[in-house]
């Protein structure tokens, strides 16, 4: 029986490239004085290896601003942040923001001043594709300000990362048909996804699809604290919603969004535009509380339900196994087809790391929800 965490377990059988080592040892001094403790208080750029990027990274609806400028269509948030403003600590919105899509070129020369050589960006969907498919009409002066931005960043040294959806579906397709809790979105993010690659990637080589998928079906479909702002009743602050059921339904949704975009860009268009495709996942180590069997398995188990919840299937094409015990058939299957597109589906895994929690368990779930089947507890 391996002693190693579930996360360590996904580094080392099929991540072995992308995984960061944390482990501490003893630092010893190189034969060429290298000293490692020494930069480890100390960093600096000769701290990294050479080609190392240092970068920044936003999302489109927090910093574009010109929410209803030249053609571009209301997202999620944007509904979410005028309907369900009391969530929103100071009512504010996405409408002008850091007005970013005016002054990117002056955000661009700052990026440059510090010293930073790449930049991550998401792109709008409803602002390229106002109504969520080209069918529906494209929005040339959307593609344009992403293709001037492009053009800026690389004629200024800096590096594009693009990020194909961070939380700002268009409402078009929420309203249509319920987004990702549809199966139909699948087909929608695939043709999107397709329109970017054409359209930027004779100068963009990173890509992610998602940005923190996990956090999105948490927020926004069990807790209700985000677009599109659903969950169970017993929550108290939705108005629709089942917080035991739909963030499993939109995961599994944007694994296969995920999954088909990196099958398309593998098939259609890597040979040419030699790129890497790969997701952005979220999550916090988890500490056991007490030095007990019981706390070290709701760590286990809590990773499984974060992280887990989206690495273990595009690496092992099946949720984890605690996932499967605890939520039983309220968590869904993949096909046989589905799962061999699944598995492997990725370049490179980003993680965006917060910080570290203590977790014990709980003998019990509660209320059925995403928040509970994990039995555990947080604190710290």
């Amino acid at each position: 029986m391996s002693t190693k965490s579930a996360f360590e377990l996904y580094c080392e059988q099929g991540l072995k490239e992308v995984c960061i080592s944390a482990t501490a040892t003893s630092p010893e001094i190189d034969a060429d004085g290298f000293d490692p403790y020494l930069h480890s208080i100390a960093p600096s750029r000769s701290s990294f290896p050479k080609g190392f990027l240092f970068g920044a990274a936003s999302s489109a609806y927090q910093i574009e601003g010109a929410a209803d400028v030249d053609g571009r269509k209301p997202s999620i948030w944007d509904t979410f942040a005028k309907e369900d403003s009391d969530k929103i600590k100071d009512h504010s919105t996405g409408d002008i923001a850091e007005d970013f899509y005016h002054r990117y070129k002056e955000d661009v020369a700052l990026i440059k001043e510090i010293g930073l050589n790449s930049f991550r960006f998401s792109i709008s969907w409803s602002r390229i594709l106002p109504y969520g498919r080209i069918s529906a009409g494209v929005n040339q002066e959307g593609v344009n300000f992403y293709n001037s931005l492009i053009d800026e960043l690389v004629s200024n040294g800096i590096e594009p990362f693009i990020t194909l959806f961070h939380w700002d579906l268009p409402q078009a397709l929420e309203d249509e048909y319920g987004g990702f809790l549809n199966p139909r979105i699948v087909e929608d993010y695939r043709e999107y996804v397709d329109f970017c690659f054409d359209k930027f990637g004779d100068r963009v080589k990173n890509w992610a699809t998602i940005n923190e998928p996990n956090y999105f079906s948490c927020f926004g479909y069990a807790t209700g604290d985000t677009a599109p702002g659903r969950c169970s009743n017993y929550i108290g602050n939705c108005t629709a919603g089942n917080s035991a059921t739909e963030p499993y339904i939109v995961i599994h949704n944007m694994i296969l969004c995920h999954a088909t975009a990196v099958k398309l860009y593998r098939q259609k268009y890597q040979a040419t535009q030699e790129g890497t495709v790969g997701i952005v996942l979220t999550t916090f180590w988890k500490v056991p509380k007490f030095q007990t069997t019981a706390s070290k398995k709701a760590a286990s188990r809590s990773l499984d339900f974060t992280i887990g919840w989206i690495l273990h299937p595009l690496t092992y094409a099946d949720y984890p196994k605690s996932m499967r015990y605890l939520v039983g058939n309220r968590l869904p299957k993949f096909t046989r087809q589905q799962s061999k597109m699944v598995k492997g589906s990725i370049d490179f895994v980003g993680v965006n790391y917060y910080t570290a929690r203590y977790v014990d368990d709980a003998s019990t779930s509660g209320n059925l929800s995403y928040t509970t089947d994990s039995r555990v507890i947080y604190s710290g």
